[in-house]
């Protein structure tokens, strides 16, 4: 019999296994290859973890961190991540000198507004910064601190270096969440967890509820057009999603990690005994995929690697 597509995108006999616990919340996990450590935030719990592939150790990297989220490494090896706390996307060393964590903000406003609370953040080949801005960290009590969206809605960003110049490229997701790009970088995925109000006390029945992946075609590297629902997953909503070297999209659910192909196509659906919030790819071969699911972190092993990570290694070559 041939093996089922799906079947072949984890190793034989992988299995799950839980690595970590004693989260209140787990997300924004990253690989840091110099550490060969995965690290990752406790969002209520207002501090970073790091797990040492190497020793096995969970050990807090920093505490009173402004209840970071999404991070990822910008193209010099620094550690770009999302505060809901601070309202603001900081940068912080990949090594952190004698274990003292120094962030700098790189934004924190759009025009004269504050920025929500940046969620989630990718970078491109090109140095530009992508990321989300809902607003779980000023209507969450436990996510940040209490506050307005004050340029009133909830966009994608795009920020290029360069220039300084910050505009918003996705306005039309409801709840913007979860980012990538495709391993050529002509299509923008965004998640949409609005299906799950981000002000649970008061939501506002006016307001859609969505929990899709969108995608978008990329013109010109600064663009996104051509917006439409590639596919809605189920069940609960996309939180974290990941492009593969391939163009599967692997994003969170509520019965786990599901896999589908680029043209919204179910591949695979790895049960997972928590609610998953994100995902990343990391180990030594970048082939070991790391979950964050509510209070502990997860891994598995795949036959695939992360489409980001794979470009920047030819961009470094």
């Amino acid at each position: 019999m041939t093996p089922s597509p799906a079947s072949l995108l984890l190793e034989d006999g992988a299995r799950l296994e839980k690595v970590a616990s004693g989260a209140q919340w787990a997300e924004g996990p990253l690989w840091i290859p110099g550490r060969r450590a995965l690290r990752y935030s406790d969002i209520p719990g207002d501090r970073i973890l790091e797990y040492s592939e190497e020793s096995g150790e969970l050990s807090v990297h920093a505490t009173g961190v402004g209840f970071t989220n999404g991070r990822t490494l910008d193209l010099d090896g620094t550690v770009l991540e999302c505060s809901h706390g601070m309202r603001a996307l900081l940068r912080d060393a990949a090594e952190s000198a004698g274990g003292i964590r120094e962030a700098s903000v790189v934004v924190d406003r759009y025009g004269d507004h504050r920025l929500n609370s940046p969620n989630d953040v990718i970078v491109s080949s090109d140095g530009t910064i992508w990321f989300t801005d809902p607003s779980y960290g000023i209507k969450r009590p436990a996510e940040g601190h209490p506050g307005e969206e004050e340029y009133g809605d909830r966009y994608v960003f795009r920020l290029d270096p360069r220039t300084g110049v910050l505009a918003p490229v996705v306005i039309d997701v409801e709840t913007p969440n979860g980012l990538a790009l495709s391993p050529d970088e002509s299509v923008l995925y965004v998640s949409d967890s609005s299906l799950q109000p981000c002000d649970l006390a008061n939501p506002n029945p006016a307001r859609p509820r969505g929990h899709a992946i969108h995608a978008y075609d990329v013109v010109e590297g600064r663009h996104a057009k051509n917006g439409r629902l590639l596919v809605e997953v189920d069940p609960g909503l996309p939180d974290g999603i990941r492009v593969d070297v391939d163009g599967r999209l692997w994003s969170s659910s509520a019965s786990g990690v599901q896999v589908f192909s680029a043209a919204g196509e179910k591949l695979l659906d790895i049960a997972v005994p928590e609610i998953v919030a994100n995902l990343a790819f990391g180990g030594e071969d970048g082939r070991t995929l790391y979950i964050t699911a509510t209070t502990s972190l997860y891994r598995i092993r795949t036959t695939t690697r992360d489409a980001a990570a794979a470009l920047r290694s030819r961009l470094e070559d």
